[in-house]
């Protein structure tokens, strides 16, 4: 679904990306994790296209997208979220869910103002598509409550569902359960695990969180000072030494 081949990243005379590769099957939970300042971000920025690499290129589903704009590759089915939750606070749940289907309407400004068979017809399938996201997500009884008075926990989950009203084939979550509690961290998990099995869709994902991390994703990709240090199943990422080493630091790693 997603391979990153060779990719460089260097703003000035800093390499914010040395070389990394990795690739991501179709309908895998992958996890993308390091320390901060690793190189987490800037990866996902190129892949989704707000930057253009130095070197290397991204593949995905078959066709070349690095050097795209965000906007043309999300049409073509690549979707993300952001660290920082950013919704539109005054409008409802429903209204923020149906923004996202609008890259895939088809009428102007025109049709709008005149209420034309193929607006009213586009308004429809946006108004269902965002009904069937928030039922999909948990937020069927949040339609019609305002962004900004929604709990911190369903504002992320609003966020997810909002990017699953552009329909994509790939997710990409960036630090999905971020100032999350346990339960509420659960609850992305299992959604998670729903979007994959029932919706079928590819995630990638990063996050600190450890035990999310690990109790979910199939793979995983490390970074450290942007270059890719270790990739494998969790159970062997927990017990690497240089992956230790590089969250603990040499002599703590050592003890431990």
């Amino acid at each position: 679904m997603l391979e990153v081949k060779n990719v460089d990243m260097i703003f000035g005379g800093l390499a914010a990306l040395k070389d990394v590769s990795l690739t991501v099957p179709e309908h895998q939970i992958h996890g993308l994790i390091g320390p901060n300042g690793s190189g987490k971000t800037t990866l996902i920025n190129v892949i989704t296209g707000f930057y253009a690499p130095t070197a290397g290129e991204v593949i995905f589903d078959g066709k070349k997208i690095s050097g795209l704009a965000p906007n043309v590759i999300s049409l073509t089915g690549l979707g993300r979220t952001f660290q920082n939750v950013n919704l539109f606070p005054e409008m409802t749940a429903l209204e923020n869910v149906t923004t996202g289907y609008c890259a895939r309407t088809k009428h102007n400004i025109a049709s709008a103002i005149f209420h034309t068979k193929l607006y009213r017809k586009e308004e429809k399938e946006a108004y269902d598509n965002a009904m069937r996201q928030l039922e999909f997500v948990g937020l069927a009884n949040d339609v019609n409550t305002k962004a900004k008075n929604l709990p911190y926990g369903k504002r992320r989950l609003l966020e997810i569902a909002r990017l699953l009203a552009t329909d994509p084939k790939l997710v990409l979550l960036d630090e999905p359960v971020a100032g999350m509690n346990e339960q509420e961290s659960d609850e992305v998990a299992c959604l998670v695990r729903k979007m994959r099995d029932q919706g079928g869709r590819t995630i990638l994902l990063i996050e600190h969180h450890m035990k999310f991390v690990m109790s979910l994703c199939d793979q995983l990709t490390v970074l450290s000072s942007g270059m890719k240090i270790a990739e494998g199943p969790p159970s062997e990422i927990q017990n690497n030494e240089e992956v230790i080493e590089c969250y603990l630091g040499k002599r703590r790693a050592k003890s431990a």
